[in-house]
């Protein structure tokens, strides 16, 4: 009995083996091709994060041997100062109104320009065209249309039109410079956020909006109870991405007013540039850098934590 069945046993051997020879074939093929990728990462990702959490450990200039080592000094020090809790409540400003004007203004225009409309084409590309301009050169053209001076400055010279009125220093007032900044950033980026929205309407069936409008279903009761709850995904990751480049905001701010005037604009990403590469004290900015990086990571972490929740525990 057993040598009748011997054959058969060799041949499901022979079929393991192979297979067993494919799939390492596979996956040494596998290997070779993230082999470069992976060495990118770790050189310019992972060894510079435990690079700066060495160096945030010394009172160090960047120059010569890092040998004052101070311990946890740097980050006691930046915790008790008064201009970095000026720099968390600008980011929070940021952040906050990103996602209060900036997505939302970004989702409604995305709407109008998804619709049938006559040259809808060219208004996205006209929408998307200052996502594509470089921040240096954004930078600059906000800075000529803020320009105080009347015969420079775009708005205060509408501004002067006004009777009564005196031109408006947009950039050197504490009070209106962020504001002011915030709208260059809004110009800037919500472009980006309405290509992803555009994107998520275009993968909703239009079969599940016209089945709703022949129900009854207004436009806007459409809009809240079907095509909102559908771009649930793509809002997610919009606000993840908009959270994550707020608190590491730093072309724009610091061409248009280097964090001032007396901090009103600094950003942790200014912050850290300052101490770094203004003051050169690499070991305070490198702490600055592992506290910005803690801030990114926590995010990711409770996004990534709501995220893979089901959608009837996450409410959306």
């Amino acid at each position: 009995m057993s040598s009748a069945f011997m054959p058969v046993a060799e041949t499901s051997n022979r079929h393991k083996t192979k297979n067993n020879l494919k799939n390492n074939k596979n996956t040494l093929l596998i290997v070779i091709f993230l082999l470069p990728a992976l060495i990118l990462f770790l050189t310019f990702v992972v060894y510079p994060i435990f690079q700066s959490l060495y160096y945030s450990m010394f009172d160090w200039s960047g120059l010569g041997p890092a040998d004052d080592f101070v311990g946890l000094d740097n980050y006691r020090d930046i915790l008790i100062d008064r201009v970095f809790l000026i720099t968390i409540r600008n980011s929070l400003f940021i952040i906050l109104f990103s996602l209060a004007f900036q997505l939302p203004m970004a989702m409604f225009l995305a709407v109008m320009v998804g619709k049938n409309l006559p040259g809808r084409a060219v208004f996205r590309s006209i929408f998307f065209m200052p996502y594509v301009i470089s921040e240096v050169v954004a930078a600059i053209a906000w800075l000529f249309l803020f320009n105080p001076d009347p015969a420079r400055g775009l708005f205060n010279a509408i501004i002067e039109l006004i009777p009564g009125t005196s031109p408006v220093l947009w950039l050197a007032d504490v009070n209106i410079v962020l504001p002011a900044i915030f709208v260059a950033l809004t110009w800037k980026f919500f472009g980006f956020h309405m290509l992803l929205f555009l994107t998520g309407l275009q993968n909703i069936p239009r079969t599940i909006e016209e089945a709703a409008r022949i129900d009854g279903a207004s436009s806007i009761k459409s809009f809240f109870f079907i095509t909102l709850p559908l771009l649930s995904g793509t809002i997610r990751t919009s606000v993840y991405l908009s959270v994550l480049g707020s608190i590491q905001q730093f072309i724009l701010v610091w061409i248009m007013s280097r964090g001032g005037p007396v901090n009103a604009s600094e950003t942790l990403a200014t912050y850290m540039y300052r101490f770094a590469f203004v003051r050169f004290q690499l070991g305070y900015g490198s702490a600055v850098a592992i506290y910005m990086f803690l801030m990114c990571l926590i995010f990711s972490l409770i996004y990534l934590k709501m995220t893979n929740k089901p959608d009837h525990l996450t409410g959306i």
